[in-house]
C-alpha cells in the first residue's frame, strides 16, 4: 500500500517518567480499542510509555548491581499489566524505554506477565546499544569527555539512540518493543517510521513526527497538567487528567487529544507549552533522528472538544554524534528539616540556621526558609542574608550539604536533631535524609561509534 493512502497513525502515550500514575493507560487503550474499531481499514494503534530522566538510569544501574533480574522500571507491572492482554488481543503495539538498565530482564518480566494473564506468547524484541558502561567503553569515553575517567566512579553511561532500531524491530514483527536510552521522542518516530515506511533522512517528516512525540512524551502534561494554575489557567478534572493521544498522518502532520472520558483538557495554550518544554532553540531542536525546526510552526483548535492540530514544523539532517550521559559517584547528600511557628517563628528559624552554620563548621550548607525563600534561593545564602525578616509565623527550615566523606555528611542529620532542645525554642517536626550522590558529566560520540541493534527475542530467552 502506497504510504500516501494509509490512514493516520494512532500513538497514546500512558507515562511520562518514572513514578507516573499507574492508571493511566487504561483510558488510553480503551480509547484506541473504540478507535481502531470504528476507523479505516488498516490502521494501527500504539501505545507508549516514557519513564527514563538523566538520574533514572543510574538509580536502574545500582538495582541491577544488587540483583541481575533488575534494574528495569519498577512499577512495570504495575503499568502494564492492566492493559497487556487487551493490547495484544487487539493488535495494539507496545513501546517504551521501561527497558533502563536492564531490557532484557524486562523482557522476560512481560513474557511471565502474559503467561500469567492467560495471553498469547507476545513477539518482544529488546533495542541495545546506548549501555556503555562497562569496562570495555572507558577508553571512548575518556577520549570524548577530555578528562581521566579512571578515577572516577562511574555507575552509568548512556548514549540518546534513536527511531530506527525500534522500526527494525516492529519492521521484524515485533509487538512489544523494550529500550533503554532511546530519546524521549523517538519512541514516537519509530513507529511513524515503520508503518508508514519513510527513509530514514526524510527530514520534514521525521521532524514533524519528532515534535509529535515531543508532545505525547511528558503524558498529561499536554493534557493540562502542568498547565493548570487556578483562577488563572482553569483545568477541569485534574484530579482525573487524561493521557494525551496522537493522529500523524503520511507526511507527519499530526492532531493531539486525550483519552475519552477523563479530565483535563487539550487546547491551542496547552500544546504551545508542551510545544516549548525544554526547546533550548525553536529552530533546532536536537535529536538523534533530526533537528526538528518549530520556528514557523502552527497550532490550531480542530472543531469539536480537545483536538489540536499541529502543522508548519520543518526538519534538517539529524546530528553526526549522539549525546551520552555519564553518571558518577558524588559523595553524600545530607539533608534535614525543622519547622518553627507562631510569633517570631521566622526569626527563630534564621537563628537556628545560624547555629547550624557556626557548629557545621566545614560544611558548606544549603539554607533554604521554605514558604519565605527556597524557590529563588542559592547555595551560597546570600539572597537569604539580603532578605529581611517578614514576621512569617509559619516557616520550614531546610539544610543541605555535600561531602565526599560520609562521616562529615552526617554532622548535619546530627546537629539538626540537636535543635530539638538546643534551641531556639519550639522547633518540631524534624526529617533528616542521607543520600548517595550522583554527578552527571555529558559528552558526544560519533554515531559510528554506538553500534545499535535490535533482538527479536525466542521463546526459550523469555522463558
Amino acid at each position: 500500500m502506497n504510504a500516501q493512502s494509509l490512514p493516520p497513525l494512532l500513538i497514546g502515550c500512558a507515562a511520562g517518567f518514572s513514578g507516573d500514575r499507574t492508571d493511566a493507560a487504561g483510558p488510553v487503550v480503551d480509547t484506541l480499542i473504540a478507535r481502531l474499531a470504528d476507523g479505516p481499514t488498516g490502521q494501527r494503534g500504539f501505545l507508549i510509555f516514557e519513564t527514563l530522566a538523566e538520574r533514572t538510569l543510574a538509580l536502574a544501574q545500582l538495582r541491577r548491581r544488587d540483583n541481575p533480574e533488575a534494574g528495569y522500571e519498577p512499577l512495570l507491572d504495575a503499568m502494564l499489566r492492566p492493559v497487556l492482554a487487551r493490547c495484544l488481543a487487539h493488535g495494539i503495539r507496545i513501546v517504551s524505554n521501561f527497558g533502563a538498565a536492564n531490557p532484557r530482564a524486562a523482557a522476560r518480566h512481560i513474557a511471565r506477565m502474559a503467561r500469567e494473564l492467560g495471553a498469547d506468547a507476545p513477539r518482544v524484541a529488546v533495542v541495545e546499544g546506548d549501555d556503555l558502561s562497562g569496562e570495555e567503553h572507558r577508553a571512548l569515553l575518556r577520549d570524548a569527555l577530555g578528562v581521566q575517567v579512571e578515577g572516577l566512579r562511574i555507575v552509568s553511561a548512556n548514549a540518546y539512540i534513536g527511531a530506527e532500531p525500534i522500526a527494525a524491530a516492529l519492521d521484524a514483527g515485533a509487538q512489544i518493543v523494550v529500550c533503554g536510552r532511546v530519546a524521549d521522542p523517538s519512541l514516537t518516530v519509530g513507529p511513524a517510521l515503520s508503518h508508514f515506511g519513510w527513509r530514514a533522512d526524510d527530514w520534514h517528516r521525521l521532524g514533524r513526527a519528532t515534535m509529535a512525540g515531543h508532545l505525547l512524551e511528558c503524558g498529561a502534561q499536554v493534557c493540562g497538567g502542568y498547565f493548570a494554575d487556578p483562577g488563572y489557567k482553569d483545568v477541569p478534572g485534574l484530579e482525573a487528567v487524561g493521557f494525551p493521544i496522537a493522529e500523524i498522518d503520511a507526511d507527519g502532520h499530526c492532531t493531539i487529544g486525550k483519552a475519552d472520558h477523563t479530565g483535563g483538557l487539550v487546547s491551542e495554550a496547552t500544546v504551545k507549552e508542551q510545544l516549548l518544554y525544554e526547546v533550548h532553540d525553536p529552530s533546532a531542536y536536537l535529536t538523534p533522528d533530526v533537528i526538528a525546526d518549530i520556528a514557523e510552526a502552527e497550532v490550531r483548535a480542530l472543531p469539536g472538544k480537545d483536538r489540536v492540530e499541529l502543522s508548519g514544523v520543518r526538519g534538517h539532517a539529524r546530528p553526526s554524534h549522539y549525546k551520552v550521559n555519564v553518571c558518577h559517584e558524588g559523595g553524600w547528600l545530607a539533608e534535614g528539616e525543622i519547622s518553627y511557628a507562631g510569633p517570631r517563628a521566622e526569626a527563630r528559624a534564621r537563628l537556628a540556621a545560624d547555629v547550624l552554620r557556626k557548629r557545621l563548621d566545614g560544611l558548606a550548607l544549603r539554607v533554604d526558609l521554605v514558604g519565605v525563600l527556597s524557590i529563588f534561593g542559592d547555595d551560597a545564602g546570600r539572597a537569604l542574608a539580603d532578605t529581611p525578616d517578614a514576621g512569617l509565623r509559619d516557616v520550614r527550615l531546610r539544610v543541605a550539604a555535600t561531602h565526599e566523606d560520609r562521616a562529615q555528611a552526617e554532622r548535619l542529620a546530627r546537629e539538626v536533631t540537636a535543635l530539638y532542645t538546643c534551641g531556639p525554642a519550639g522547633g518540631g517536626g524534624v526529617r533528616t535524609a542521607l543520600t548517595p550522590r550522583l554527578n552527571t558529566l555529558s559528552c558526544l560520540l560519533p554515531r559510528e561509534a554506538v553500534p545499535v541493534r535490535f533482538e527479536l527475542l525466542d521463546a526459550k530467552v523469555l522463558a
